[in-house]
């Protein structure tokens, strides 16, 4: 080997040991960056005529699992969706209240019963009628609350879809031109490893809103589909539409027109059952939220609000009654109107007649409220009827219930359990779901980089670094003393 032919070589050697020292610092410094993928220096012998002349940088490897990653991001976008539904349903638990909470739905039921007791043993004392007033406007206010909460759950899942179809556009936007660039760098003989770590984020942060199968093309090329089959991005971006509304009524549903649904390219996508052509992700679960779940719940409390209604407005409770007139509990004043259920939650109110400060008058609870004059005070008749009206087994005419007889308390009851059966379902169902991201992910790590490992890599660099240098300095030497002859 000539001397031109050794430091030929030599500076090869130089050439790949700083390029691998380089990959490998980057590999250190990013073990923590969420979406970069472990690089390693491909290299070959270098030949001339058949006689080696050193090494050649082949390229840049990127080692990432695919199957893995897969895997992961359905499992991520699935614990999303579960985690939603799951907190939506606590929430909703909690609004309604258990017993032992005396803002809860049962306890109100318990007070105002309660309190139709007491007066009815005392029908002549002002101060117990002014409680059973209390208790039922408490109720009637609860009953508003919950109702507007579940209202307020349905309005913050419309704002959240219109924030997360913009998200996706945008995404996949960033993944389309990505793929534009890493064509262009790899045609160009330049390293693309770290525009595919970013396309790499990009379809991550799609995948924990929709979940995305990517399918690889020619030219490091990516498309990218939903689990139900829709195509997201090939070749060009899809566009997701989407048109929040600004004010959800209990009235307002998908099906009547009134709320938004969503679009592909300009055509209707179905969001249900389980997603749809969307798949099971975080998007889906705030479709399914705002037009199933909350409007199961509304449903409920409405059935409720009826069949409080129904319970004092009935003649053999309140034989003074007109027959167009309200009862104790209104539909805001009025007479309930069976065709108009969806929303009576939060419409529902205490008649006027009782509230003194509304120019009612506590005595037409005792007397009823169709009396034109107190009667005798120490009559209770009305009150008592009141509370057998409460505690009165009726069966169920609305809502989502099994069928059955129940009395208001049992109603509320059933209500609350139900609620927790499908709450303890879905926090059963997200646990798992995070047990197994979570079990995926550690096996991304595992795959990922290796600090240890690396460093120790770093010092064969180094030591090939060092034995390239020696070599030059030798040749350098040999010329020299030629030189000098």
């Amino acid at each position: 080997m000539s001397i031109s032919s050794a430091l030929s070589t030599a500076l090869t050697g130089l050439a790949a040991s700083s390029r691998m020292a380089e990959v490998t610092a980057s590999n250190v410094s990013n073990a923590l960056t969420e979406g970069y993928a472990r690089r390693e220096v491909q290299l070959s012998a270098r030949t001339l005529g058949g006689t080696g002349v050193g090494v050649a940088i082949k390229g840049i490897t990127r080692h990432v699992n695919h199957v893995l990653l897969q895997d992961l991001r359905l499992s991520t976008s699935g614990q999303g969706a579960r985690d939603m539904t799951a907190g939506f349903l606590s929430r909703v638990e909690a609004s309604v209240g258990t017993p032992d909470n005396p803002a809860s739905l049962s306890a109100r039921i318990a007070a105002l019963e309660r309190s139709l007791q007491e007066a009815s043993a005392r029908p002549e004392v002002d101060a117990r009628l002014a409680s059973v007033v209390d208790a039922a406007r408490s109720l009637t206010l609860g009953l508003n609350d919950m109702a507007r909460s579940l209202q307020s759950e349905r309005q913050t899942a419309d704002a959240a879809i219109a924030s997360d179809v913009k998200r996706v556009n945008d995404a996949l936007s960033g993944v389309a031109e990505l793929n534009i660039q890493i064509r262009s760098f790899k045609s160009a003989g330049r390293d693309t490893s770290g525009l595919i770590d970013q396309r790499q984020q990009l379809i991550d942060s799609i995948a924990a809103i929709v979940p995305v199968k990517e399918v690889a093309r020619e030219h490091d090329q990516v498309a990218l589909f939903t689990t139900g089959g829709a195509v997201l991005l090939e070749g060009r971006a899809a566009e997701l539409s989407f048109t929040p509304t600004g004010l959800i009524t209990a009235d307002m549903t998908l099906a009547s027109g009134a709320l938004s649904g969503l679009s592909l390219n300009g055509q209707p996508v179905a969001t249900a059952p389980a997603g749809g052509r969307l798949g099971e992700g975080r998007l889906s679960a705030l479709f399914d939220l705002r037009d199933r779940l909350a409007p199961a719940a509304q449903s409920d409390l409405d059935a409720l609000a009826r069949d409080l209604i129904a319970r004092f407005a009935n003649p053999t409770t309140d034989p003074t009654l007109a027959p167009t007139a309200p009862g104790l509990f209104t539909d805001r004043g009025a007479v309930f109107d069976p065709a108009d259920e969806a929303g009576l939650a939060g419409r529902l109110q205490l008649n006027a007649l009782v509230i003194p400060e509304q120019g009612g008058a506590l005595w037409k609870l005792r007397d009823g409220l169709g009396a034109t004059s107190p009667g005798p005070a120490a009559v209770s008749d009305r009150l008592t009827a009141y509370a057998t009206a409460l505690s009165d087994r009726r069966p169920q005419i609305s809502g989502t219930l099994a069928p059955g007889s129940r009395s208001l308390a049992e109603f509320a009851s059933d209500i609350l359990s139900s609620q927790s059966v499908k709450r303890l379902g879905a926090e059963t169902s997200a646990a798992f779901a995070a047990a197994r991201s979570d079990s995926l992910r550690s096996e991304m790590l595992r795959d990922g980089v290796d600090t240890d490992q690396e460093l120790q890599n770093l010092l064969l660099i180094e030591q090939a670094y060092a034995a390239n240098a020696k070599v030059i300095q030798t040749a350098d030497d040999m010329l020299q003393v030629l030189l000098g002859i």
